[in-house]
């Protein structure tokens, strides 16, 4: 088993829930999203988050707005729609109950690994 491809996994799967909440807090640039991730160890790159932005967009969860910039061309900011707030609480659930049974089992007895 390889630990890399593991690790990858692991992350991929809470990619576009980290997203949602990044962008739930305001609206935000597609690069202040890499510096965040990537502050956060979570290692993503614009051929991973752009395609994601673009499903998440046509899923009716993201809308975004072009701001003219003063170092160049207008930038797309994200903003999250009220149909993705109202996924992003749905994932915050299931976040919830999922690191509360998975912190049960790696510290079963008060020991973890």
């Amino acid at each position: 088993m390889n630990l890399e491809n593991a690790q990858v996994q692991m992350r991929k799967g809470i990619l576009e829930f980290c997203i949602l909440h990044i962008i739930s807090r305001g609206e935000v640039y597609a690069s202040n999203m890499l510096e965040e991730l990537t502050a956060a160890k979570i290692m993503v790159v614009e051929g991973t988050l752009y395609p994601l932005l673009t499903r998440l967009k046509n899923s009716g969860l993201l809308d975004y707005k072009w701001v003219e910039s003063s170092s160049g061309p207008p930038r797309k900011y994200y903003i999250l729609t009220e149909d993705g707030r109202n996924f992003l609480n749905q994932l915050q659930l299931t976040w919830d109950e999922l690191q509360t049974s998975v912190n049960q089992i790696v510290t079963k007895d008060g020991k973890s690994v």
